[in-house]
């Protein structure tokens, strides 16, 4: 018998196996046990969420047969639920060393897998699975979810598609499509099927594809018709964050920066500490030349944790000021931390503009060019200063 098997059950049961108070629990009848009872009491007891219960009972069983096959699923659905994924791989693969093809076994065997973020061997024991049931909607989108975790479009895609042949309107594959596209920044395709879900579920579509479809908007830059899809999920919940991100940011991208801080705002109410959303209302507030905000939004980022944008905004007001010195210094030391931002090249050289000193500024660029990096705008302005 499996020694680390046998010395859990000891620690759980001691060594003199005694009556317990179960229903249809042990008992002492010439030393043969009522397994089955105390097979169906573990699993009552898994459904009832009493896991530690559940272990005693599946240990007792695994005492008097170690390689019973009720038990050793038993034991390894016990520990998964308390997210110890390692102790139920071994529970499940003793059991389908023992009874292989064992379906509960594979099944729980592949979650595991999955759970620790093991795709390859998750797929692998799925396939297994669905020699045996290969109609089984269930596993072939966790299949098909565990492609698009190791980025096989080719396969994620089929074989959702599969499950869309058996089920044309399955939501957890419609739903897998958008994010499958959405992950290959195929965003129209993954509007597609996200709006599919929206139409076939128009009252009680989930938040979740109501933001999708919001940030796909935001990618595609068609802010206005990602607009009433945040504002659908804010209805459902006033807090949420990707919603209340996803109209500040569209609210950026139109250029309306007075209501781009409304959500903001909004945001930094739950999470004052949250330094990328500070610096975005800097940004706001820079645009709508409240320079003293601004300050005080980067500063408290700043306040946080070193934060290139918060930095540049500094930069930038400074530059807006006229105190250039002020500006090529911060800039100056920015480029020596992060060099490759080309961000930081190009307000620099445009302060050297500002002074009018031209040949810094495209002593600036080259640098960055130096570094055998690639950017257009930096381009277009060195070609612009040189012509």
């Amino acid at each position: 018998m499996n020694d680390e098997i046998r010395s859990f059950a000891m620690n759980v049961t001691g060594e003199n196996f005694r009556k317990t108070d179960f229903t249809g629990g042990i008992e002492e009848s010439n030393g043969f046990f009522e397994i089955s009872e105390l097979s169906k009491r573990g699993y009552q007891l898994l459904k009832e969420n009493r896991i530690s219960d559940a272990i005693d009972c599946f240990s007792k069983i695994l005492i008097v047969d170690e390689n019973n096959n009720y038990a050793l699923v038993g034991m390894g659905d016990a520990t998964r639920k308390q997210s110890r994924f390692k102790e139920a791989v071994e529970y499940y693969r003793h059991c389908l060393n023992h009874h292989p093809g064992n379906n509960y076994a594979l099944f729980g065997l592949a979650d595991s897998y999955k759970a620790l973020n093991q795709y390859h061997q998750a797929i692998e024991i799925w396939e297994q699975y669905l020699i045996h049931d290969n109609k089984n909607n269930t596993v072939l989108t966790r299949v098909a979810d565990a492609y698009r975790k190791i980025r096989d479009f080719k396969h994620s895609r089929a074989v959702y598609l599969q499950v869309l042949e058996i089920d044309e309107n399955n939501p957890y594959a419609i739903i897998g499509l958008g994010h499958l596209h959405y992950d290959f920044k195929e965003y129209r395709d993954a509007l597609y099927y996200w709006e599919k879900m929206v139409q076939t579920n128009k009252e009680n579509v989930d938040i979740r594809v109501l933001t999708s479809i919001g940030n796909c908007h935001r990618k595609l830059k068609t802010f206005e018709e990602g607009i009433p899809y945040f504002e659908k999920a804010l209805e459902r919940d006033c807090y949420n964050f990707y919603a209340l991100f996803g109209l500040a940011d569209c609210y950026r991208g139109m250029n309306q920066q007075h209501l781009s801080l409304k959500y903001w705002n909004r945001i930094l109410e739950q999470d004052p500490r949250n330094k990328v959303i500070l610096t975005r209302a800097g940004d706001a507030y820079q645009g709508m030349n409240d320079f003293e905000k601004a300050t005080d939004y980067y500063h408290r980022a700043l306040n946080i944790e070193f934060d290139t944008y918060a930095v540049l905004g500094l930069a930038e007001i400074a530059k807006a000021r006229e105190k250039y010195g002020e500006a090529i210094e911060s800039l100056l030391a920015l480029i020596k931390q992060d060099p490759k931002n080309y961000r930081s090249y190009i307000k620099l050289a445009d302060c050297y503009i500002k002074k009018s000193e031209k040949n810094k500024a495209i002593e600036v660029l080259g640098g960055f060019q130096k570094l055998g990096m690639r950017n257009m705008l930096v381009i277009d302005l060195l070609d612009k200063l040189r012509a």
